[in-house]
């Protein structure tokens, strides 16, 4: 492995992990689209920056870029807040204006600057290495490295600082207020260090996968945890691991770093997606499945509660009595007879004691909902799930 390839690649994990901070605010706040906002509608703000200094390693443009990001915010929330148009709706009002105006003054005034729309969108990674920062004739690494390393210091730093304001503010601004906390400061706070790392990180890998590092690392692991500290370190693992997986796979496949690893994360989040312990589409799917064979077995042991007729509880006429498929009834009594609620005598479906005390209880639930909850229920009573 080269020193570029090296490089290359801590300036990909940092940048992952500088994004995935904020990231997560970004999504518990559900404020996930305007990550894409302000990605891109800083790029007038890199534009007029570099028309003041005509220099684009200038300080200046991370400012005007962080201002421009902040100026977005401000204007989503304003058009918001008329009740006209929803929050989606006015992200799609505002940043595509300021984009748009960012492309014009580059075609129009910057022609031959290297300041061009592919490289803002998919960025390229591999040259970060050549851009490099020399001081008193000495090689101190990419100005990419050093950037966004002072950002992600930064952010760690006021992430430890204002962690208690900030995780109350997300979750309950009341709280927040009455604390004596100001919640619209930390909110513009978070906005700011959104816009600075998304400056950072524009140039080296371009707005396509600095989006894609804010939020689907904080997506990834918000299926997989509530936890907030969990949150925040998960996301930066599922951040690292893409940033070396798709590095290498692109470098297999010689295709876009950028490309590759915004892939790779579209791919674990499908994988996440599909097999999260408690939220995962495979595990919902199955306890909707499952929810749907306790009601009917609940629904099955009320008929036998409220029959004595041993006509209407042969087990030969089920089915027409409560009118379910053949393989609805026999899944039914299975699970009812593996939890020991019914017993059968000369095809006779009968209910024991335990059944009696859980039939007792369900209807207590379903009436007043105040003597017992429904999960509690389950779980002193259902030995075996179906």
């Amino acid at each position: 492995m080269t020193n570029a390839q090296l490089e290359i690649q801590i300036i990909l994990i940092l940048v992952a992990v500088a994004c995935a901070l904020p990231g997560v605010f970004l999504v518990l706040r559900k404020m996930a689209l305007i990550s894409d906002a302000i990605s891109h509608s800083i790029l007038p703000g890199i534009v007029i920056g570099f028309f003041i200094t005509q220099d684009l390693a200038s300080p200046l443009l991370i400012l005007m870029a962080t201002l421009t990001g902040v100026l977005t915010v401000v204007l989503v929330e304003y058009i918001q807040k008329t009740g006209l148009v929803k929050e989606d709706t006015a992200i799609g009002l505002v940043f595509p204006s300021l984009f748009s105006l960012g492309v014009i003054l580059i075609a129009k005034n910057a022609g031959d600057v290297h300041l061009d729309v592919d490289a803002v969108l998919l960025g390229e990674v591999a040259f970060a290495p050549f851009d490099r920062w020399m001081y008193n004739g000495i090689d101190m690494g990419p100005k990419s490295l050093w950037m966004i390393g002072t950002i992600l210091s930064v952010s760690i730093l006021l992430l430890i600082l204002f962690y208690k304001e900030l995780k109350i503010a997300t979750f309950d601004a009341g709280l927040a207020a009455s604390l004596g906390f100001t919640p619209i400061g930390i909110h513009y706070g978070l906005m700011t260090i959104s816009s600075v790392t998304t400056v950072g990180a524009f140039d080296a890998i371009g707005a396509i996968l600095v989006v894609a590092f804010m939020i689907v690392p904080a997506a990834c692991v918000y299926l997989l945890t509530n936890n907030l500290k969990k949150m925040l370190i998960g996301s930066s693992l599922v951040g690292i691991f893409a940033s070396v997986t798709g590095y290498w796979v692109a470098h297999w496949l010689d295709a876009s770093i950028a490309g590759t690893i915004a892939t790779v994360l579209g791919l674990l989040f499908f994988i996440v997606y599909l097999f999260a312990p408690n939220k995962g589409y495979i595990s919902q799917w199955y306890k909707t499945k499952q929810q749907k064979t306790e009601v009917a077995m609940l629904v099955f042991m009320l008929h036998l509660a409220n029959h004595e007729d041993e006509k209407e509880r042969n087990i030969n006429h089920l089915q027409e009595h409560i009118n379910w498929t053949k393989q609805r009834a026999k899944k039914v009594l299975k699970l009812a007879s593996q939890n020991n609620m019914i017993e059968i005598k000369d095809g006779v479906i009968s209910l024991t004691n335990k059944g009696l005390a859980f039939t007792e209880k369900a209807i207590s639930y379903i009436s007043d909902n105040k003597n017992s909850e429904l999960e509690g229920i389950k779980q002193n009573f259902f030995l075996f799930r179906g």
